[in-house]
């Protein structure tokens, strides 16, 4: 059975490096669907780091969650050195986290991180809250004014 996942790419050590070889590796494991703009957002927890490059990629796989977080998504950020240290907050070559599952929430943040919802409204503009019933659109609007989050146009991607 084929399942479709939303996840986030993120990266905020060499991410112009590592973005793009991420996305290689998850096309190679991974038929891609659907990919949303670059952006370039500050550091969750953390005013000393280097600001974030995020992504969020619509995947098909035969995967269950489980299996595809740990056989998958972790293996490659093993492939770009990603270290995982007690700060979870902490600068690293790549981070890939499942947002969505088959329409379902994994990551509750979705609704209140600048990082995750412009991204991932890209892909899901319709999707709704399930208290609220507001759009992912709507609350990414509400969010980026302020947000100092900006998409980064010269990013190649393929």
């Amino acid at each position: 059975m084929a399942h479709q996942a939303i996840l986030l790419i993120g990266s905020n050590i060499d991410p112009t490096v590592n973005i793009p070889k991420a996305i290689h590796l998850l096309r190679e494991a991974h038929p891609i669907a659907r990919i949303s703009s670059v952006w370039e957002t500050n550091a969750v927890g953390r005013d000393d780091a280097p600001r974030f490059l995020n992504l969020a990629v619509e995947i098909n796989t035969v995967m269950d969650m489980a299996t595809l977080k740990e056989s998958s998504l972790k293996q490659i950020e093993t492939r770009l050195c990603r270290i995982r240290t007690e700060d979870k907050n902490a600068p690293r070559t790549m981070d890939i986290d499942i947002i969505l599952f088959d329409q379902q929430v994994v990551d509750p943040t979705l609704w209140a991180q600048v990082h995750i919802i412009l991204p991932v409204a890209e892909i899901c503009p319709e999707f709704q809250h399930p208290v609220t019933g507001i759009k992912l659109t709507e609350l990414a609007r509400r969010l980026y004014p302020g947000s100092q989050a900006r998409i980064v146009e010269d990013l190649v991607l393929d």
